[in-house]
């Protein structure tokens, strides 16, 4: 890849809710069952407080959604997973993912636990509709937010994960928890998102979390100041032609970014934005392939007219160029 080539420009935006029955953001979307099917948070509405803490986002379940086809109704299939179901868990169902293998559907999500922790769950079921049913205790080693599994071509899977904030990943830069623990200097590199390789029956991980490297074209890891390009949360990992694609949000500056590298755990060398910025402060998407064509899905908070805690899950269409980059798609804000 050139690093140097000119971003393409892709304009064909849909801008429609895919549901709007109800509110729904941070979608995972996956093929299962020669099927789209969509991992979403569900936002809901209430009074309490918004800060960077996050605790205006206060979703308590998980509704699964499906698509025959790109432009197919949405099929809403109910609750999946309710956090009165998870023994370990106290608040906050933010940003789940799903896996296929073993012939098992797995739900993966981030929770607070009793003592207020962000950790990282698993659910399993026979139908990727749900419903799921939550092990016991959560992942043992896991924190903070947004688990994005990738299971490769050799059927090893990987777990990405991490979120600064709310989410909590400056919190554990010594291994364990620190609640008064600050993220690093403008000039100092940025934190990475965590990865591990899962166990062979998806309940765990098989290697301790480690932080992934970003870095420019250079060679130089992106630093925390570098708020167009640094990693802030919602990581998610797809394979095109060979190569790794890890893409995230930038958080601050509502961006979806991307780096490319050449194994599953890094390092990643950053390439370019895919999404400028939506209406709503938060960003959060997945890339999924389906029909041989290349799909983003992402969330805005149109609906709600701007609420950001009320958002709802769009898609579009992507577009690679011959060089492997992605064409940047603008949106409206509408």
């Amino acid at each position: 890849m050139d690093t140097n080539t000119k971003q393409t420009t892709n304009n064909a935006v849909q801008n429609e809710p895919i549901v709007t029955h109800i509110y729904t953001a941070d979608p995972s979307a996956h093929v299962f069952e020669g099927k789209l099917y969509i991992y979403p948070s569900h936002d809901i509405d209430h009074d309490g407080p918004t800060n960077d803490n996050g605790d205006q986002y206060a979703m308590e379940d998980y509704h699964v959604l499906s698509m025959d086809s790109a432009d197919a109704p949405c099929v809403d299939h109910g609750v999946a997973l309710h956090i009165k179901d998870v023994p370990w868990a106290s608040q906050q169902m933010w940003a789940p993912d799903a896996a296929f293998k073993n012939d098992t559907y797995y739900l993966f999500f981030p929770a607070r636990d009793k003592d207020g922790i962000f950790r990282i769950g698993v659910a399993s079921g026979t139908s990727p509709s749900g419903p799921f049913k939550a092990e016991e205790n959560y992942m043992e080693g896991s924190f903070s937010i947004d688990p994005a599994v990738f299971v490769d071509e050799d059927g090893q899977s990987y777990m990405y994960f991490g979120g600064l904030w709310g989410g909590q990943l400056e919190k554990w830069q010594t291994g364990s928890f620190k609640p008064d623990a600050e993220g690093p200097a403008a000039n100092e590199p940025a934190l990475g998102p965590q990865v591990s390789q899962l166990s062979d029956d998806m309940l765990s991980f098989k290697t301790a979390p480690r932080e992934i490297l970003i870095v420019d074209e250079n060679g130089s890891p992106i630093t925390a100041g570098d708020e167009d390009r640094r990693y802030f949360e919602g990581p998610w990992m797809h394979k095109y032609n060979g190569k790794y694609y890890l893409s995230y949000s930038t958080g601050t500056t509502h961006k979806l970014v991307y780096a490319v590298g050449d194994h599953p755990e890094g390092p990643f060398v950053f390439k370019g934005t895919i999404l400028n910025p939506v209406l709503g402060w938060t960003t959060h998407h997945s890339i999924v392939e389906f029909d041989n064509k290349w799909y983003l899905f992402y969330h805005d908070a149109s609906l709600s007219g701007g609420v950001d805690h009320k958002r709802s899950v769009k898609f579009t269409e992507l577009h690679y160029n011959e060089d492997g980059t992605i064409q940047l798609v603008e949106t409206n804000k509408k």
